[in-house]
């Protein structure tokens, strides 16, 4: 018997609640056609889930670091030891220690400070332009700055474009007969800044995942990006393929990215011990089996989604979560011209701190390997670049618009022109 269609929905359903019920009673419907349960699928991925976290958990209770290393150095020369790539693989995440040299990173947190002050920033500063990122009680600490000389220079940098191919090459990017992305070009996905100040109090950000909301459920790339988990050959699911993935929506919203990340990630700008309010994540791909399937389970009431909803990112906890809750692992010391990056799947969360010793400066570059999803993306973020704009997928707040020495379309190397899709015109 062939297994039933699910119905989908491109564009945000205007009954959420009955739209939920009729996604989770048709996957029920497809897993059963399999011959299984959806308890039956869901333990499978438990084990699998629960041997991964027993084991960052033993690693933690030993001292030893569940972060992979590497050194750029060795990235440069494709020397990277395999055991360090396998690791990167099962753990997700990784740093690249001297991605820049610790004195041109400090040298562009510097940068920064004066191309925000000499254009007035803090006089104009309107408070925070989203409700997620203004839960960490910055003054800012979140700059929705974009266009700074200091983050082109790295976006386009041959630097990060190397750190940037080999994270993209560890996903599956040729499968079906279709080649889902170029790993070895870059969308120059642009984010923002953050400045925490030494003896800062910070909230954090909780426990969270930024792939999409209900659309992972509903719409039909999504369906068959998850299609494993969805029609009962979970032992098939791979968090590394990026089939269907590079041509999914996101529904939109406040808290939406409409590029395909292989990998997010920051660049230091500062030095950060491990201690002082950092990154933290759940090192486990495959747990996104776990979340998808979750709200699948009979304690779900059949109208939600185990918290995850529209305008709100995806939510992670102990009441729906608590397995996966046991394995949160937070950065290494990191110095300033180290990157950090994470799976694009992972749950992660920033660690709140009191009186921070030094301070704690990042700039958002994640890896957006070039693919249809991003290209469409790059016509919208040509244009901002163009005239100082905010991003389509930020806050409309646009304080670069009249800034003289943002950074211009004569400053663009070829690695950044090929980003915005400018090679050619």
């Amino acid at each position: 018997m062939s297994a039933p269609a699910l119905p989908h929905w491109e564009e945000t359903p205007a009954d959420l609640p009955g739209a939920v019920r009729e996604i989770k009673a048709a996957i029920r419907a497809r897993i059963a056609a399999s011959g299984r349960t959806v308890e039956e699928v869901f333990a499978v991925v438990e084990r699998r889930i629960e041997a991964e976290v027993e084991q960052v958990e033993a690693a933690l209770e030993r001292g030893e670091p569940v972060w992979p290393v590497i050194d750029y150095a060795d990235i440069e020369a494709g020397t990277v030891p395999a055991e360090q790539l396998d690791l990167l693989r099962r753990r997700g995440c990784l740093v690249v220690r001297g991605h820049f040299e610790r004195e041109q990173a400090l040298g562009w947190d510097r940068n920064i400070v004066e191309y925000v002050e000499g254009n007035r920033f803090f006089e104009t500063y309107r408070g925070p332009g989203d409700d997620f990122f203004g839960t960490v009680g910055s003054k800012p600490e979140i700059y929705p700055i974009y266009w700074s000389p200091a983050q082109m220079q790295a976006r386009q940098s041959e630097r990060m474009a190397r750190v940037q191919s080999l994270l993209n090459r560890q996903w599956k990017y040729d499968s079906e007969g279709v080649r889902w992305f170029d790993p070895d070009r870059d969308s120059l996905y642009p984010d923002r800044i953050r400045r925490r100040p030494e003896g800062a109090d910070s909230a954090g950000l909780g426990t969270h995942l930024d792939p999409g909301t209900l659309d992972l459920w509903m719409t039909q790339a999504y369906q068959r990006a998850f299609r494993h988990l969805f029609d009962g050959s979970v032992e098939q699911y791979d968090p590394w393929d990026a089939a269907y993935r590079t041509d999914g929506p996101q529904y939109p919203g406040t808290t939406m990215c409409s590029a395909f990340r292989t990998f997010q990630g920051w660049t230091a700008l500062s030095d950060m011990d491990h201690d002082q309010g950092v990154l933290h994540t759940v090192p486990i791909p495959a747990a996104m089996a776990y979340l998808m399937l979750r709200p699948l389970l009979a304690d779900v009431p059949d109208d939600e989604m185990c918290g995850v909803t529209v305008n709100q990112v995806f939510p992670a906890n102990e009441r729906w979560h608590p397995l996966l809750m046991r394995a949160q692992a937070g950065i290494p010391d990191v110095r300033a011209g180290d990157s950090v990056w994470w799976h694009c799947d992972m749950i992660h969360s920033v660690a709140p701190v009191r009186d921070q010793r030094g301070w704690g400066n990042v700039m958002y570059i994640p890896a957006a390997p070039w693919c249809p999803r991003n290209e469409r993306y790059a016509a919208k973020v040509r244009e901002a670049f163009e005239t100082g704009s905010s991003p389509a997928d930020f806050p409309e707040e646009h304080y670069e618009r009249e800034w003289p020495d943002r950074f211009r379309l004569a400053d663009l190397n070829e690695t950044g022109r090929r980003g915005l899709d400018l090679a050619t015109i």
